[in-house]
């Protein structure tokens, strides 16, 4: 029997999902079965207040049209929390050789991509997140998960040699996640009227870490979910889509909607460190992802922190108009303590709430 993890630091190693496919079996094992599932809403293109808000970032830099986009991407952050970003800088060329790298790791026989296994004591490597004890009901989905920048946060241990161009694609692809990072949260900094050189700096020399996950097809789709409810600690969240099959959801006014893949579109969500500067005028938006019958899923997550030496807490310049802290103020260090080292039901974000 495995040894229980110490914290939310670190997983159980559980049975690989892909393997669990392959067998084509006509019911999903029990430690997958959930009766706990919300109804999925699909979003319809006729109704375009279901749609994820699209926002252009020529439109962001154009002084023509810069005043009315960012006024669209201030709304989009208080109102969803998320939305999809096209014209980023990010060439097609990046982006279609990051995709081909995780697909060719994910066909990838069993025990190569267990060579890049996680170990007790990290989350780094193949493997699934947050399995704290063994009678956990298990996600639809296998994943591998790795500490990109700065370089000397990089575990290489972990970092597949096979693909052999994995390594290299990711190291370009996260230098290119990051200047999207710095581009953007400097255009949230102005909508939210903060600084935003300082807001951008931060992220310049921030943390950045990539989850590339497989979601393979399940023979009772409405029996399980790909990743568990949750909101992001990041600052931003960066997600590109693989393909076309859409299996991210958002929840906004307790419904749960599908955000469709737009062709060459990154999907960007707020996480905490962005509610708590904003001081709760922006939130961090609840998000699952489901899973299908006929089609695989695959998706790269970019996970966008600010710099360690940074202290996360409402941004003061909100607090100069009057405003009173709806959240603690807490170093880095003590951010990510209070989140690896709590139980996993517990709500992070309520317990930083003043």
């Amino acid at each position: 029997m495995a040894v229980a993890p110490e914290s939310l630091e670190w997983s159980l190693p559980v049975p690989s999902v892909q393997e669990l496919a392959i067998q084509r079996l006509d019911k999903v094992p029990l430690r997958y079965a959930r009766d706990d599932l919300d109804q999925i809403v699909t979003t319809t293109p006729s109704n375009p207040s279901l749609r994820v808000p699209l926002i252009d970032m020529t439109k962001l830099v154009n002084p023509d049209f810069h005043e009315r986009e960012l006024q669209k991407l201030h709304s989009a952050c208080q109102e969803w929390g998320v939305f999809q970003i096209i014209n980023h800088g990010v060439c097609d060329e990046s982006l279609s050789n990051m995709k081909q790298q995780v697909q060719e790791f994910f066909d990838l026989p069993l025990q190569e991509k267990k060579r890049w296994a996680q170990k007790p004591g990290s989350l780094e490597g193949y493997g699934q997140a947050f399995v704290a004890i063994e009678e956990q009901k298990l996600e639809w989905s296998d994943m591998i998960f790795l500490k990109t920048l700065p370089v000397q946060n990089r575990s290489l241990d972990f970092w597949p040699k096979n693909p052999q161009e994995f390594r290299k694609t990711l190291e370009t692809y996260s230098e290119h996640m990051r200047k999207v990072a710095v581009s953007i949260v400097r255009f949230i900094a102005m909508g939210l009227g903060v600084e935003a050189q300082q807001f951008c700096d931060n992220y310049k020399e921030g943390m950045y870490d990539v989850r590339m996950n497989c979601y393979p097809t399940c023979p009772e789709p409405e029996r399980v979910i790909g990743l568990n409810p949750h909101a992001d600690i990041s600052g931003i969240t960066l997600l590109l889509e693989c393909g076309d099959m859409p299996g991210l959801q958002v929840l906004k006014d307790e419904h749960w909607l599908n955000v469709e893949p737009v062709n060459g579109a990154i999907v960007v969500n707020l996480g905490h460190v962005v509610e708590i500067i904003s001081n709760g005028i922006y939130k961090a938006p609840d998000h699952r992802a489901v899973v299908n019958k006929s089609k695989q899923r695959l998706s790269i997550v970019t996970f966008c922190y600010p710099n360690s030496s940074v202290d996360i807490g409402p941004a003061e310049k909100l607090m100069k108009s009057g405003s009173q802290p709806q959240y603690k103020t807490l170093t880095s260090a003590e951010y990510f303590n209070s989140f690896y080292n709590r139980k996993l039901e517990d709500s992070f974000i309520n317990s930083l709430k003043i």
